[in-house]
């Protein structure tokens, strides 16, 4: 059964009883309360594990429900936030280029490759002496030149490579690492909804009208498994004939009467129906067109609301009438 039966099945017998037995005055109407209920669903598959509330409870707005067991949600947002750490760290490593100690290998090579360009120099510079004095032959300046110029290529290469260890990454690796990032911060708000999600609370104040699961039984995404009543939800319907539609309009204040009710509660006229909402087995004449009904809806202050209760009947006294 729709949940929210519960609470017209009663007014809708009354609503057939009362518009079959108007009072012939124009200003006392009969009527009943009917409460439009707030049913919070489950968000998400799950089994009920626990249940904070009970049928007849009085709850505030944002009070605790229900929880459902949460524990595939909760491992996909630590694994969602390790992969965030992940890609930081990813982003923060391009953005500083290489690390201390890869730098420090890179600078001892390159002093290693300037110590021997300056004894491949040394080595040069007395061959060179030896073949002026005649000692040897001038090839034997072709080798010594040749491993000077091997040292120079290296200091190059160190030099280039160290210079290039003390930059960031590439730009398109940048751009890359922080699409990871922002990728990462995503599912991890994306798993931490559906975290929260497997716990609800109320979303408005009221009175708990029924609670649909035990702990222990499988709810499905939009299953109501609470209905709250909260005061602001709660009005007052009644029928007026014909005659009286033209007297009435919305944002006009009415006494509502009930039996248990210390003193008569306002009320205010919200929604006039365009039609006949009860209409007895008679041709639409003017002869007849007086046992012709229209339903209206008034709404109390919700300070009154507590003292109705959905199903209840009422009387309705319009405030013009009394002046």
């Amino acid at each position: 059964m729709n949940p929210r039966a519960r609470l017209r099945l009663p007014a809708l017998f009354l609503a057939g009883l009362l518009a079959g037995c108007q009072p012939a005055a124009t200003d006392h109407f009969q009527g009943y309360i009917e409460g439009e209920p707030v049913l919070v669903a489950a968000q998400q598959n799950g089994q009920l594990t626990s249940l904070a509330v009970r049928r007849g409870d009085t709850v505030a707005a944002d009070a605790p429900l229900f929880s459902q067991d949460s524990a595939t949600e909760a491992a996909a947002v630590n694994q969602a936030s390790a992969q965030l750490a992940q890609a930081r760290a990813q982003q923060a490593n391009l953005a500083s280029g290489k690390r201390p100690p890869e730098i420090a290998v890179i600078e001892a090579q390159l002093h290693d490759a300037q110590a021997r360009r300056a004894l491949s120099a040394d080595q040069l510079a007395r061959q060179q002496a030896l073949v002026a004095k005649g000692f040897v032959s001038v090839e034997s300046l072709d080798e010594v030149r040749t491993q000077l110029a091997r040292d120079d290529a290296a200091i190059a290469q160190m030099q280039a490579q160290l210079a290039s260890a003390r930059l960031p990454g590439r730009r398109d690796e940048r751009a890359a690492a922080q699409a990871q990032v922002a990728a990462s911060q995503a599912a991890l708000a994306q798993n931490a909804i559906k975290f929260e999600q497997k716990s609800q609370r109320a979303p408005v104040a009221g009175q708990v009208q029924d609670v649909f699961y035990r702990a222990g039984e499988w709810a499905a995404p939009g299953q109501p498994v609470v209905s709250i009543l909260p005061p602001e939800n709660i009005k007052v319907r009644f029928f007026v004939p014909e005659t009286a539609l033209g007297a009435l309009r919305t944002g006009q204040a009415v006494d509502v009467q009930c039996d248990s009710c210390a003193a008569p509660l306002s009320a205010t006229i919200r929604f006039i129906s365009a039609t006949a909402e009860y209409t007895p087995p008679v041709l639409y004449s003017e002869k007849n067109r007086h046992r012709l009904v229209y339903l209206v809806e008034a709404w109390p202050q919700p300070k009154d609301a507590a003292q109705l209760h959905p199903g209840q009947p009422v009387s309705v006294r319009l405030h013009t009438a009394r002046q």
